[in-house]
């Protein structure tokens, strides 16, 4: 046996010159993955105090609980932004902390629109501990302020953890405003460049991704580039559908089910499947109509 095991590391070892961009060997140490998830888990614990610990917190307690957690989640933050090449970690370190208070005041405005746009919902409580839209959103607002910052892996590592716990991958880069509600959220994917408005409702299966991938000379995917949705103000998709490319969901206007986008659409229009193709309606007696007639929320 020792001796199959040794021939098995040789293989394996000869391997690592063979086959290369899969090793990481006399490089630069990486983020730990293992050290941002519980980065992660402690920035949650501090923008839902109580929600999060496995014993209740007081009142008169909660300076000295927030002020450790704050020195752990410190710590740990600088060291892996150093590890991630980050000038000043220390710096960004503080500003990213410094920013938890306004990521909180826009939590709250998310919980609020969850709350009252599912009529099963029956608390803020609830919602906080039970929906996975919030804690997606809560981990990629966070994300973002790194993400804005050129920061390498690390806000990433954060949303694929969110991902992996909620079946809701929505990508660092995406800039989302006020009052988002996640409902259900299963199989949710928001790409890098989407830019959504506030009081923007998605439903499980909705995909705001990218349509093509523009190349260079070299046949080179071109990075950086806009490639997803940008949705407005007060817009709702539901259940399955499809938005792909640099394309504008106008304000106010309600995405059916199963619905497949590759065009911009006019504000207050509404857009569903009939007969096996898509059409769209923009007058405001449809659009009511529609609302009273598709609401889909809260099972």
């Amino acid at each position: 046996m020792d001796n199959k095991l040794s021939e098995i590391t040789g293989k394996l070892v000869d391997s690592f010159h063979k086959v290369g961009g899969i090793n990481h060997l006399d490089g630069v140490n990486l983020p730990s993955r293992e050290a941002i998830v519980d980065i992660t888990r402690d920035l949650l614990r501090l923008v839902f105090p109580g929600f999060y610990d496995k014993e209740p917190i007081h009142s008169n307690e909660v300076a000295g609980y927030t002020a450790k957690l704050v020195a752990v989640v410190a710590r740990g933050l600088e060291k892996e932004l150093k590890k991630a090449q980050v000038a000043d970690a220390a710096a960004l370190t503080r500003e990213f902390l410094e920013q938890l208070p306004a990521i909180r005041a826009t939590l709250q405005t998310d919980v609020t629109a969850a709350y009252e746009g599912d009529p099963a919902a029956i608390s803020n409580e609830e919602i906080i501990l039970a929906y996975p839209g919030i804690e997606a959103i809560a981990v990629q607002r966070m994300a973002h302020l790194l993400y804005q910052r050129h920061v390498a892996l690390i806000p990433r590592i954060m949303t694929e953890w969110a991902h992996n716990k909620t079946g809701i991958d929505i990508h660092p880069g995406a800039q989302i405003g006020s009052h988002f509600f996640i409902d259900h959220g299963t199989g949710v994917v928001v790409g890098e460049t989407t830019r959504i408005g506030s009081r923007v409702k998605i439903y499980q299966g909705v995909t705001l991704g990218a349509k093509s991938f523009p190349k260079d000379a070299q046949g080179r995917v071109v990075k950086g580039t806009k490639r997803h949705p940008n949705i407005e103000d007060d817009v709702t998709i539901y259940a399955g559908a499809t938005i792909l490319g640099p394309v504008t969901i106008g304000k106010g206007s309600i995405i059916g089910g199963n619905v497949w986008l590759l065009e911009g659409v006019p504000p207050a229009t509404v857009v569903y499947q009939e007969g096996g193709q898509t059409k769209m309606k923009t007058t405001a007696k449809e659009r009511d109509k529609m609302i009273g007639h598709a609401d889909g929320s809260g099972i």
